[in-house]
Parts: structure tokens; sequence; C-alpha cells
């Protein structure tokens, strides 16, 4: 398969309310529409999560960030364009996603991977794409394909055959939170 047919079947996927199992810019995930309860409801199903424990979401640029948080501290757009690594930032207040994918406060964690295929995925798909690890909540995260837990593969509707057996990007992102006022918190380095 290529890139353009796996991004095409994804999307295809996405815009139907499934969920995808992908590669990105960190570990193996587990994804669907942001903006769609139902979908991001199967992925709780699918990992067995507490609705507690909020999710991150994958857009492709600061313009589509912008759509999705109210509001944007300058200090974040500066980590974002400063980081090397992949870094997800928590923001005090996501707009325009599905309720459930958002914390009990209201924020949201959002990264802007620097990814060929998840960029390209974002981009075909327009919106932006839940990102949790592709494993059981409580155990590990896969480290490539081979290791993905057979429960998690059997109730995703698709698995995007790309970079499969990649292993060298298999390390979360750190988190962040910065709030509106400027503070910083580092949640996972």
């Amino acid at each position: 398969m290529n890139l353009e047919t796996e991004i095409q079947n994804a999307v295809e996927v996405l815009r139907k309310g499934g969920t995808i199992l992908y590669p990105t810019d960190t570990v193996l995930g587990i994804g669907c529409d942001a903006t769609n309860e139902k979908a991001v409801e199967l992925i709780f199903q699918i990992k067995k999560r507490e609705k507690e424990k909020s999710l991150i979401v994958l857009v492709n640029d600061t313009r589509m960030l912008h759509k999705y948080v109210k509001e944007v501290p300058a200090i974040a757009l500066d980590l974002i364009q400063e980081t090397e690594t992949p870094l997800t930032i928590i923001y005090d207040e996501g707009i325009n996603l599905a309720k459930n994918v958002l914390g009990d406060d209201g924020s949201i964690a959002i990264r802007i991977p620097k990814d060929e295929f998840c960029n390209k995925l974002i981009y075909k798909f327009g919106k932006p794409i839940v990102s949790t690890s592709a494993n059981l909540s409580g155990e590990n995260a896969p480290q490539n394909f081979k290791v993905v837990n057979i429960e998690i593969l059997s109730y995703s509707d698709y698995v995007v055959n790309w970079r499969l057996d990649d292993d060298s990007h298999a390390k979360a992102s750190s988190i962040i939170k910065v709030k509106n006022n400027g503070e910083i918190k580092i949640i996972r380095k």
C-alpha cells in the first residue's frame, strides 16, 4: 500500500464515525473524529478507559489549533515553534470538539505532529483526530505493531498499513499545561 491510498482509506473510515489504528509521531495510536461524540465513545470502550481520563487530539497546524481552542496563549505558539520533540499542550478551553474529548474542566490536550503521515491525514480529513495509545487502559503503550493487543486490533475499524514495523517514534510525547495567563505546568517529561 502507498501513503496516499492509506490516507484515503483512513479518511473514509473517520468520516463514517469509525476508529483507526495508525502510526503517529509518537507511539501507535487509536484515533477517530475528535468532533464526533459517538466515535470518541468508541475509543473509550475499545481501550476500557475511564471517561474521567481525557484524550489527546491532533491538529495539523496552528490555524487549525485556533479553531478548536478558545484562547491560545502566545507562549504556547512559541513552544510549538521551538520544540524538536513531540509536545502535547493542555489548553484551558477547547471549542468545537466532542464534549467527551474534553477534560471535566473543559480543557483540551492538543499536539501538532511533525510527521508526514499524520499531517497529511489530518489535512485530508479536515478535522482534528483523537490520538491515544493503542493499548488497553493500564497496559504499556505498544512499541510497534507486533505487540498491539489483539483486542485493540479486533475493535479497530481500520488498521493503517503504513510504518507498521517502525518503532523509531515509540516514545510518548511530553505534556505541559499552558494556562491562558501564560503559566506553565509540566505534566509529563
